[in-house]
Order: structure tokens, then C-alpha cells, then sequence
């Protein structure tokens, strides 16, 4: 049995498997059983929502962007606004969430499928959720594969996630600035890549100060930060290149603006489910000031994101402590964990994926793959990173060091 963790925090998974059928190897399906699960909260396992107002769902406030100035006051009434509404609406099921929590809920999948141990490959969040599994339960884990991964540094848990951002755009964005500068007759963003940097960020900046209408999005605006927001998302796959670029083309008076906004119903659940995690998992600093400093230093070194990884959210008046202390990753237990990493990962940054192959010490091996995006295994055409990590899922052998895939 393969399980499939899904990642988030917030994301359903029990469809992965009809998903990842059509694209593992027939070497992997012929040994595994693949099995996917909605995590508590999420989906079909007992849904959680905070009951959000639609203006409270705009995935600008969402990923908490200051101001065009800088402010963060609107940032910091709304994280209130959303802490007491889910203490108001979320229920006993919100407040059990937690990664600890979702490690003994798969070890309850692997009890009923009567697994002695359990082979799972965890993506994103899921390598999180991998890593406290892999951390509370050693004996009962075989084969671990983790794509994707997170920092584990237990004092900051996902306050470390989020700032990471930061660098992982900075790491990615130039990717994108050369596929748009090789098309500049089409989009018309910049000749070469530091002239499509400076595009977005003038018309970011633009925008900051002048936003466009825009009817049916939500925000129904086209602002700086909507626009940055864009942008974050477009990096995860080469695939997202052409809309963003035609989003800037169309913002420079080139196009109309095309449709946006997923649904409040999609929202909902994703939020309260995300907030539950990321708030009851470790405790988070609640003072503005400290959040200021932070936005206004993260600002001048990273403008391409504005401030939005280290910004105040819910968490600082989240009105339940932490059940349990995060987990402390170590290198006890078997070794038997494969990380395969981008090098240009917008939202996992390579830099924090080696602070947690670092945390396993001798129980991982890491294949580093020479891509950019989100997701690696069978996502970037790498034949080396698809090989090592088929390799160990087929026979149970991991490359002898630590590799850079070209």
C-alpha cells in the first residue's frame, strides 16, 4: 500500500490516487495499492468552516499583503476578525486539528487496512505530516517519500513556511522572467529578464496606487497585491507562465482582464482548515510592532513579495493554545527516507528543504532536481529525480549520497 498525503494544510486528497493511477509507473502500480484520504477537516472527514464573510476570502487577505504602503492595521483587524469567527463557528473538530493529530489519524488508515508498516509519499504540507509520522511512529514506517519539503524547525513550524516565501520566490521568479523575455513579441513584458523584473515590480507598484476594475473577482480590483498574489501562484508550474503574463499584458492596457476567483464554497473550508494547522500546531507572536519590523525589513530585501510571507494573520489572536509542542525531527529511526526537491520551489524553497534533510541525518537520502515549481516526482520531465524516487518505491534502494539531478 502507497498512501497519499495530501498537501495545504487544507487540501483533500481522497481523489489523489484516481489522479496519480494515470501517471506513477507501471513498475509502481504493480507493487502498490495506492490509497488517498481527506485529512481531518477537510472534505468528506467532518468539514470545518469558520463561516466567512465573502470579502474575508480574498486570497489577498488570505495571504495577509500590507497596504500599498506598508500598513499592516487592515491585516491585523482582519486575523482578529477571522480568529473569533472561527472560535465562534469552527466546533470541537477545528480545535482537535493539529499535524500531531493528522499523524495518529493516518496511523488509524493504516491500523484499518491491516499495514504493519506503512510506505507513503508526502507532498508539500504532506512532507510535514510525512516527517511528524515518520518522527512518532519510526517502527511503523517502509518506504517514505517526501516531494516538496518543508522546514521542521519546531520554535516556528509554519511561521517558517510562510516567511519562506520569500526566498522561494526570489529563487523561482527568474524563470519566469526568462520564458517571458524570449516571448516579447507576444506580451510585450521586457527583452531580457531584469527588464521583465522591473516590469512587474513598476507595475505592481502601479497598481498599488491606481487599481483596475475588476468585476466578479474578489477582490473585484486588480491592486498591487492581487497581482503579486497572481504571481506566486503562476510559479508553482510552468504551466501558470502564459496566464500571468497575459494578466500583465492585459493590466498594461493590452487585454481584457480574464476570470478569477474560485468559489466562497471552495474557500471556506480550505481557510478554516488551513488556520486550525497552522495556529494550533505552535504558538505564534501576537505583538504589531514585532510584525511591523518584520514586513518593513522583509520589504526592502524582497519587493517582489511585499511583505505578505512575514505579515500578521489569525494566528497572533488565536484564542486556543497548543495542545502538544511541536515535534522535534531527529535522526531516530530506520533509515528509510527519500526528499527529492526542486532547486527553484516558489513555495517549499530549497534552502529550507535542506534544514529538514538535515533534521533526518542519517535516516534520508535528498535528490536535489535542477527544476523549478512546486511538486517534483513526475511533475518536471527530470528523468533523473523520477528515476531515484521509482527506484525506491520499486526495490527499496535509495542513491548511496545525497544528488543533484541536471
Amino acid at each position: 500500500m502507497l498512501l497519499l498525503i495530501p498537501g495545504g494544510p487544507g487540501s483533500p486528497g481522497l481523489s489523489r490516487p484516481s489522479a496519480m493511477v494515470r501517471r506513477l509507473p507501471g513498475a509502481v502500480l504493480d507493487r502498490y495499492d495506492l490509497v488517498g484520504f481527506d485529512p481531518r477537516g477537510v472534505g468528506r472527514s467532518s468539514p470545518v468552516s469558520c463561516g466567512l464573510a465573502h470579502d474575508d476570502l480574498a486570497p489577498t487577505l488570505l495571504k495577509p499583503y500590507p497596504s500599498a504602503d506598508g500598513d499592516i492595521e487592515r491585516n491585523a483587524e482582519w486575523s482578529r476578525r477571522i480568529a473569533e469567527a472561527c472560535a465562534r463557528n469552527g466546533g470541537p473538530v477545528l480545535r482537535s486539528i493539529s499535524t500531531r493529530t493528522e499523524a495518529r489519524d493516518i496511523d488509524a488508515v493504516r491500523r484499518a487496512l491491516g499495514e504493519r508498516r506503512l510506505s507513503y509519499w508526502g507532498v508539500s504540507y504532506g512532507t510535514y505530516a510525512g516527517v511528524v509520522y515518520a518522527t512518532m511512529f519510526p517502527g511503523r514506517t517502509d518506504r517514505v517519500i517526501l516531494d516538496s519539503n518543508d522546514d521542521p524547525d519546531p520554535r516556528k513550524v509554519a511561521r517558517a513556511w510562510l516567511a519562506n516565501y520569500s526566498v522561494g520566490v526570489d529563487d523561482r521568479f527568474p524563470d519566469f522572467a526568462a520564458w517571458a523575455a524570449a516571448r516579447d513579441d507576444e506580451f510585450g513584458l521586457g527583452a531580457d529578464a531584469a527588464a521583465v523584473r522591473r516590469t512587474f515590480l513598476d507595475l505592481a507598484e502601479r497598481l498599488d496606487r491606481e487599481p483596475i476594475e475588476w468585476p466578479g473577482s474578489n477582490p473585484p480590483r486588480l491592486d498591487g497585491a492581487v497581482l503579486r498574489e497572481t504571481m506566486l501562484n503562476a510559479l508553482y508550474s510552468d504551466t501558470g507562465f502564459p496566464g500571468l503574463a497575459g494578466l500583465m499584458r492585459a493590466a498594461l492596457g493590452s487585454g481584457p482582464l480574464p476570470a478569477s476567483t474560485p468559489p466562497d464554497e471552495a474557500m471556506q473550508n480550505a481557510a478554516a482548515s488551513a488556520a486550525a494547522t497552522l495556529c494550533n500546531d505552535v504558538e505564534w507572536p501576537s505583538s504589531l510592532d514585532l510584525h511591523r519590523r518584520l514586513v518593513v525589513r522583509d520589504r526592502a530585501a524582497h519587493p517582489l513579495t511585499a511583505g505578505m510571507p512575514v505579515d500578521i494573520g489569525p494566528c497572533a489572536y488565536w484564542p486556543y493554545r497548543p495542545a502538544e509542542a511541536p515535534v522535534r525531527v531527529t535522526a531516530k529511526g530506520p533509515s528509510n527516507v527519500l526528499l527529492v526537491q526542486n532547486l527553484r520551489d516558489p513555495a517549499t524553497p530549497y534552502s529550507g528543504a535542506l534544514r529538514m534533510r538535515e533534521a533526518f541525518g542519517g535516516r534520508a537520502r535528498m535528490v536535489a532536481v535542477d527544476s523549478g515549481g512546486h511538486g517534483s516526482y513526475l511533475v518536471n520531465g527530470n528523468a533523473c529525480g523520477d528515476a531515484a524516487v521509482t527506484a525506491f518505491l520499486v526495490t527499496g534502494e535509495r542513491p548511496a549520497r545525497d544528488t543533484v539531478c541536471k
